[in-house]
């Protein structure tokens, strides 16, 4: 903490001054803040008593919050939150290595993430061990190819969605790297294999034209990092309730985020693990079992099944749509 000039602030202000600097997680010492404030190292002591006797309190009348520490290692004063708020350090770990697998951002926001999760979840007595756990794979992580920072456009298409508004768009396709413009009445924001996609229906559009099969009443899946420009407009959609789009519902039947009709497969499966199957289709059921042979069948949207069928070879035979 830097000397400067006495503050001379009464002891009202100067307990709000180090309430606000434990708040932003600093480490206060007494010798430091009585020279800071121009007041003897008593004082400070009395108010840090102050907030930690306020800090009892809201902890007893609201069953948890943060408490006021003495760190011996460190020799100073922070705080601690309450553990039924707090993660633990074996999720923050846990989440830490989930978001390091999805590679979904760059590395300059994986890392901020990341030290903003340790920073604030994890005790300050522990946080060096947790970051040696990590850095390995920190130190490694590959952001993907496309490098774009993106994380500003959730929050508005996220509002968007909640607020049921028309977006105007111009999206970068895949094929051909084409620039298209969409009017699109967005519902849903989805994560899957590395990247966010926005699912929506699509305005205004010749569907004869656009669409390998016109007569698709579902929506249309877009990455969000191929997503150009973005325009929330003030015009707004409206879906009847019973047929709201339900995201839990939709990815139990999407592979690889490809779009499409809803079809029911069915195929035999004769690898080492059904459960992995099962896992990989949520609506997935056996049908019979004979000699390590399983019958199964799933109902699935669009064309990505095929894809993931062919990727599991001789494992699968004999797959039909039903």
């Amino acid at each position: 903490m830097n000397t400067m000039d006495d503050m001379h602030l009464d002891k009202t202000n100067r307990i709000l001054f180090l309430y606000t600097k434990l708040l932003q997680g600093q480490l206060l010492i007494k010798s430091e803040l009585a020279q800071l404030t121009g007041v003897n190292e008593k004082s400070i002591q009395r108010d840090l008593e102050d907030i930690r006797d306020f800090l009892d309190k809201r902890r007893i009348e609201e069953g948890y919050g943060s408490q006021l520490i003495y760190d011996y290692r460190e020799k100073g004063y922070c705080l601690e939150q309450s553990s039924q708020l707090r993660l633990s350090n074996d999720e923050v770990l846990a989440i830490s290595k989930i978001l390091l697998e999805s590679r979904a951002f760059t590395k300059k926001e994986m890392m901020n993430i990341l030290d903003k999760l340790v920073e604030n979840c994890i005790p300050r007595k522990d946080r060096a061990a947790v970051n040696d756990m990590l850095n390995n794979e920190r130190f490694h992580y590959m952001e993907l190819r496309h490098h774009k920072a993106y994380l500003d456009r959730l929050t508005p298409l996220s509002q968007a969605i909640r607020e049921s508004r028309v977006i105007c768009i111009k999206y970068g396709k895949i094929k051909g790297n084409a620039i298209v413009e969409r009017r699109i009445e967005p519902l849903a924001i989805l994560f899957s294999e590395y990247y966010f996609y926005l699912v929506g229906f699509i305005e205004d559009i010749d569907r004869e034209e656009a669409f390998e099969n016109p007569d698709d009443i579902f929506p249309t899946i877009y990455r969000i990092d191929r997503i150009e420009t973005l325009e929330v407009l003030d015009e707004h959609f409206k879906i009847p309730y019973a047929n709201r789009f339900e995201e839990g519902e939709f990815r139990k039947r999407v592979q690889f985020m490809y779009g499409g009709k809803l079809q029911r497969v069915r195929f035999k499966y004769t690898g080492l693990s059904v459960e992995a199957i099962l896992d990989r289709l949520p609506t997935a059921k056996i049908l019979s079992e004979e000699d390590g042979a399983y019958l199964i069948e799933a109902e699935v949207f669009g064309k990505g099944i095929d894809m993931w069928v062919r990727s599991q070879g001789d494992n699968i035979t004999e797959y039909t749509v039903v």
